[in-house]
C-alpha cells in the first residue's frame, strides 16, 4: 500500500474519485437491495451494493483486490441476469451494460493502480 503522504498525479486522482464513485454507486444499490430484501425480494442487489462498496474502498487504498472484486461482482451480475432473464439480448442489455462501463474504466485505471502498487 501507499502511505497518505504519496503525492497523487492525475491518474491516481482518476483512479480515486472513480473508487469514490464506485463505492457510493455500491451504497444506493445496496440500499435498495436492502430494501427489496425487507420486502421479500432478491437478495441479488444487496450483495451486489456491497461488493461494489468494497471494491470501490480497496481501489481508493490503492489495492488490486478491489479490481478482483468488481471482476466477481460483474461475473455474478451477467450469471443473475441470464438466470433471470435466459439469452435475450434486448433484457440482458439494461442488467448488465453499467457494469460493463464501469469494467471498461477499472480496466483503464488498472495500468496505475498496478503502478501505485508498485512503489511501495
Amino acid at each position: 500500500m501507499i502511505s497518505a503522504t504519496q503525492p497523487r498525479g492525475a491518474t491516481g486522482w482518476a483512479l480515486l474519485i472513480f473508487a469514490l464513485i464506485l463505492a457510493f454507486l455500491g451504497l444506493v444499490l445496496a440500499a435498495g437491495g436492502l430494501w427489496l430484501v425487507a420486502l421479500g425480494g432478491s437478495w441479488y442487489y444487496l450483495i451486489a451494493g456491497l461488493g461494489l462498496i468494497l471494491s470501490g474502498v480497496l481501489m481508493a487504498k490503492d489495492s488490486l483486490t478491489g479490481v478482483w472484486l468488481y471482476l466477481a461482482v460483474f461475473a455474478g451480475t451477467v450469471i443473475w441476469a441470464v438466470w433471470e432473464v435466459g439469452l435475450s439480448p434486448w433484457e440482458l442489455l439494461p442488467r448488465v451494460f453499467g457494469y460493463i462501463v464501469l469494467g471498461v474504466i477499472v480496466l483503464l485505471l488498472l495500468p496505475t493502480l498496478k503502478r501505485r502498487q508498485a512503489t511501495t
